[in-house]
């Protein structure tokens, strides 16, 4: 919970219109939006900055989202380096069936890991916008979050000196497990869902199997191959909750996955070194509202949808990009309207990724839960994406994430 202001010993607590706690693609997004206008803000991170950079993550990104960091000038090296993606392609049945999404709604998925994107945010954050940030603080707490001077403290790595910061807003960007989440008041509400599966993420030193994703559905477990790299591929493997990474031996992962992803109309897979195994447990949650007095949550810190439907990255996107112009609309010219309407905004669309993940999890793991009820289900909505061209249309439209109004 949020707590007073303490008394300090240190020299007078600086001060900042915005400090934005954590330095992931909501926070950073933020900052330079605000650099961009002239609005100082200081940005906290408990990771140092080479940990940030490599920290691994997802990598797609709807088209749209692309386009609003072009907007404000945070697409540079994305749109040099990125791949696009038109296409992706269902396995099931022993044959594999090509989904052409460019050809429906003439819009792209963009291939860029996240690490990559941090990289580029926080160079153009710091070291081109000037922006002032800090690596490796400790002990990040929230304070008088209902007052006009919130204020945060925190330890300093270095002097290990505890130190206060006022400010007019908080930017809550830290995840679910961060300083912002802990400073909730009980008038929170916290929606949560798991899906009771985990999914074994994988990274192959291996060249892509196919120039598109692939989603593999089989009685065995749901399989994924999403190429990154001429020499990379990531995969996933869908496995029980809570597995322990080390149950897969190298043997074992390309067995499952050469099964899982196995068509009889394309090549096997090309296998290759394994340089990641995690285990993902795949649950959602929301947050609402998002704003609690003058503290503001984005991303993690408001929500999570599983890797299911590559939509993590994208609503932090879009959260930060209504956050920082309203921040911006505010302290500029004292417009609150797009505070006043933030958490709504947000939410709508949240709520709109929240149900395609859902309904896109039914078909990936219907097949494997041993229900001949849910498999036939399952199968019968996979066959009508390739018979309907109304279904085709409309799940293009939410796989890309261009359905969503405002």
């Amino acid at each position: 919970m949020t707590s007073p202001s303490p008394h300090s010993d240190s020299p007078a607590p600086r001060r900042f219109p915005v400090v934005v706690v954590g330095a992931g693609p909501a926070g950073l997004t933020v900052g330079n939006i605000l650099r961009a206008a002239g609005v100082d803000c200081l940005v906290l991170e408990a990771g140092s900055r080479e940990f940030i950079e490599r920290r691994p993550r997802a990598g797609v990104i709807e088209e749209w989202a692309v386009r609003g960091l072009e907007q404000r000038g945070l697409a540079g090296p994305l749109l040099e380096r990125a791949e696009r993606h038109s296409e992706c392609e269902f396995r099931f049945d022993g044959r594999g069936y090509r989904f052409p999404y460019r050809e429906l709604t003439g819009r792209h998925h963009w291939v860029y890991p996240q690490p990559l994107l941090v990289t580029d945010l926080v160079r153009e954050y710091a070291d081109v916008r000037g922006g002032e940030i800090r690596f490796g603080v400790r002990d990040v707490r929230l304070h008088d979050l209902d007052s006009d001077r919130p204020a945060v403290s925190y330890t300093d790595p270095d002097s290990g000196e505890r130190l206060l910061v006022r400010c007019d807003f908080v930017a809550g960007c830290d995840g679910a497990r961060g300083a912002s989440r802990a400073s909730l008041p009980e008038r929170a509400r916290i929606s949560r869902h798991d899906y009771g599966i985990g999914w074994l993420a994988l990274l192959a030193e291996a060249p892509p199997s196919s120039d598109r994703v692939l989603f593999g559905m089989h009685p065995n477990g749901f399989a994924g191959h999403m190429p990154r790299s001429a020499e990379m591929t990531r995969y996933y493997l869908q496995c029980p909750p809570g597995d322990d990474p080390d149950n897969w031996s190298h043997e074992r992962v390309w067995d499952e996955l050469q099964q899982r992803l196995r068509a009889a109309d394309r090549p096997p897979l090309t296998e290759g070194r394994l340089l990641e195994k995690r285990v993902l447990d795949m649950h959602n949650y929301v947050v609402e509202p998002m704003v609690f007095g003058r503290l503001l949550l984005a991303g993690d810190a408001a929500h999570l949808v599983a890797p299911i439907a590559a939509k993590g990255m994208n609503l932090a996107l879009n959260d930060a990009f209504l956050l920082g112009d309203a921040l911006v609309a505010y302290l500029a010219k004292g417009d609150h309207t797009g505070l006043d309407g933030y958490s709504g905004a947000c939410l709508r669309r949240v709520w709109d990724y929240e149900e395609f993940s859902e309904w896109l999890s039914e078909i990936y793991h219907g097949t494997s839960h041993g229900d001949p009820y849910r498999a036939g289900t399952a199968l019968a909505r996979l066959r009508r994406l390739f018979t309907s061209p109304v279904a085709a249309a409309a799940f293009a439209e939410q796989y890309l994430g261009t359905a969503t109004a405002f």
